[in-house]
């Protein structure tokens, strides 16, 4: 793997689900508590077996330049050798819980 081709795998909480993607890049956002994932990696999509989990995420980002996440829903990020098969699943068996948000006043 050349020394700049760099590929790392990025968990985050969103919507109460965990996803899994893989990118080339993420750096600390100028926008503070955000980190920024860009340049998403999907498989091929000539594959003869699509993964429909992998193909409703790449229909998601299909169209996304870079995504802002905000710090404290990212789980986890790793720097991977090759890619592998991105995916969402379902936080609620999970023992990692997100970090708590204030809950928005209905009241109003």
């Amino acid at each position: 793997m050349p020394q700049d081709a760099h590929i790392y795998r990025i968990y985050f909480h969103s919507h109460g689900q965990i996803y899994e993607v893989y990118a080339r890049s993420f750096y600390q956002s100028d926008v503070y508590g955000f980190v920024v994932i860009e340049d998403y990696i999907f498989g091929e999509r000539s594959q003869m077996v699509i993964d429909p989990a992998e193909d409703k995420l790449r229909s998601e980002f299909d169209t996304v330049q870079r995504s802002f996440i905000p710090m404290h829903a990212v789980i986890r990020i790793d720097e991977v050798e090759k890619e592998g098969v991105a995916k969402i699943t379902d936080s609620s068996g999970s023992n990692v819980t997100p970090f708590p948000v204030p809950i928005p006043d209905t009241k109003s």
